[in-house]
């Protein structure tokens, strides 16, 4: 492993993915059990993606973690999607992890709630008002986090969760990802967790592995922090800490 620190974001680089997100895992894991030492329970919101399956492999089978005091999110939904689709974010995080650990609660976005501005505002009334302890996250190939894409990112947006069009590399990388066959079956429409709402969590460990990746990556650590690239934001997280394989820093 190589480390290096940007701004104030650890930066870890790995050799492998399995050896990547075994480390995150095990990372995010003594996290937990330090904050559980003083806390009856903790937040945590997870991305899905095929980014994360290294990860959640790992600490989905950890056994030294009490998921019976973790209070479970999911950060972004598609809009429209039926309930059963498996490219559906929170169908994937049942099967990952949300369905596999006994959490104390977990909360899901629906995609299929017809006023999907008053899932958004439902979804903010559940998230922890004092804040979430921990954000596991990865970044897409335009540089966004959730489903913030550079042309709708705001950095110091008001609100908790919103309605977002996506752009068109977003919706691609899902094809790229093979979540989806072509680019015309990719919903157009999502909900997500703003960058604030993302950003002001205690902790965040964002897992980025493959080749796709390494332009965002460069990006992310040497471009400007804006919402040109929100995942830069995190290079002014107190507690951040960015994992990488051997292809996605490929650029650096």
């Amino acid at each position: 492993m190589q480390q290096f620190t940007n701004d104030k974001l650890s930066v870890k680089r790995f050799e492998s993915r399995d050896e990547m997100g075994r480390t995150a895992a095990a990372d995010v894991s003594a996290v937990v059990r330090q904050l559980l030492e003083r806390k009856s329970t903790v937040s945590m919101i997870f991305a899905a993606a095929p980014s994360q399956d290294d990860f959640l492999k790992y600490f989905s089978t950890d056994s030294e973690i009490d998921f019976s005091r973790i209070h479970a999110f999911h950060m972004d939904e598609y809009i429209g999607l039926d309930k059963d689709a498996p490219q559906g974010f929170g169908n994937y995080l049942k099967q990952h992890i949300f369905g596999k650990c006994p959490f104390r609660s977990v909360h899901y976005l629906s995609g299929q709630n017809p006023d999907p501005e008053a899932e958004c505002r439902r979804y903010a009334s559940v998230l922890p008002r004092e804040g979430v302890d921990i954000v596991c996250l990865g970044i897409g190939e335009n540089g966004h986090i959730a489903f913030n894409d550079p042309q709708n990112a705001d950095l110091r947006d008001s609100q908790v969760v919103k309605v977002v069009k996506l752009d068109a590399v977003c919706r691609q990388q899902q094809v790229n990802d093979g979540c989806f066959q072509s680019l015309d079956e990719v919903p157009k429409m999502a909900m997500t967790l703003t960058v604030p709402t993302l950003r002001n969590a205690a902790y965040h460990f964002c897992i980025v592995p493959t080749e796709r990746k390494a332009k965002a990556v460069y990006k992310m650590l040497h471009g400007a922090i804006s919402a040109d690239c929100p995942a830069s934001v995190l290079r002014a997280a107190p507690h951040a800490v960015l994992y990488l394989d051997a292809e996605s820093a490929s650029l650096l």
